[in-house]
């Protein structure tokens, strides 16, 4: 763990932490010092099929920031349930004393075309990926309000700045996301608190992987169906690019950046 530590005594809450993404935001994070609360759903989904974040990797995630040195706490909630979200908030305050940053990273993807998709798979989609912010945002709120560093940071993807074929709700769920950004910016400045998005090109997660066991095709296939990279020879970026960008942008590095869209995109939005 490195011995510069810029959010020592802050406390991290991030969603969709079990693996993927919010995995390695998680370790970043803790890596420069901040407590986190691990929140996952820890459960299958009805929709979509493909694997979601367990229990185990939850409490493995721990484990691992205790051991390099930092604190930890896992928290099981569906961002959609409004009296679990709350329960987990309410643990970090209690074990932490706060929340200062928070990180909306629990989303869902999945191909359906418009005339064949079911009211169901809209309302998953547009729960889990813009309801769902919505509900940890506004149970944080109070807490990053009281902090000196209050920062929210919300995953949206290049969808959420483009169209993409077969794709409506996941493209409405992330320009609602892009959003939610801007307005919360707006009504938060006045506490201090900042927002910004981020916008990654497709990244090498499980979640890319049940994506393609999905739709029968390999996990390079679907990356190159969506994205179009600029650059060369990136068909995804790695977990760790999108940590990266999150730790400077929760960071006092960042303390004039809000109501902005950050694309990691190899390039793709410059086409």
């Amino acid at each position: 763990m490195s011995t510069e530590r810029p959010l020592a005594g802050r406390t991290a809450l991030v969603t969709g932490a079990a693996h993927g993404q919010g995995r390695a935001i998680a370790l970043a994070l803790a890596e420069d010092g901040a407590n986190v609360v691990a929140l996952d759903v820890g459960a299958q989904l009805e929709y979509p099929a493909y694997a979601q974040g367990t229990t185990a990797e939850l409490e493995e995630l721990v484990v691992a920031i205790g051991e390099a040195g930092g604190r930890a706490i896992p928290a099981l909630a569906d961002v959609r349930d409004a009296d679990a979200v709350q329960r987990a908030v309410d643990a970090a305050v209690a074990e932490f004393g706060g929340i200062d940053i928070l990180v909306n990273n629990a989303g869902i993807v999945a191909y359906a075309e418009l005339e064949s998709m079911t009211d169901a798979e809209w309302d998953a989609m547009i729960g889990i990926n813009l309801t769902g912010p919505f509900v940890v945002a506004r149970a944080a709120v109070p807490h990053l309000k009281r902090s000196e560093h209050g920062v929210i940071v919300n995953n949206s993807s290049v969808m959420g700045l483009r169209g993409g074929n077969r794709l409506s709700h996941y493209v409405a769920s992330k320009h609602g996301l892009t959003g939610l950004t801007k307005a919360w910016a707006i009504e938060l400045a006045p506490f201090g608190v900042r927002v910004v998005s981020i916008h990654p090109t497709g990244v090498d997660t499980p979640m890319n992987d049940g994506l393609a066991a999905m739709e029968g095709a390999t996990p390079q296939e679907i990356a190159e169906r969506s994205a179009g990279n600029l650059l060369p020879g990136v068909p995804w970026i790695e977990t760790s690019d999108v940590a990266e960008l999150v730790r400077y942008l929760v960071s006092d590095r960042a303390r004039y950046v809000t109501g902005a869209q950050y694309t990691l995109d190899a390039g793709l939005l410059t086409r």
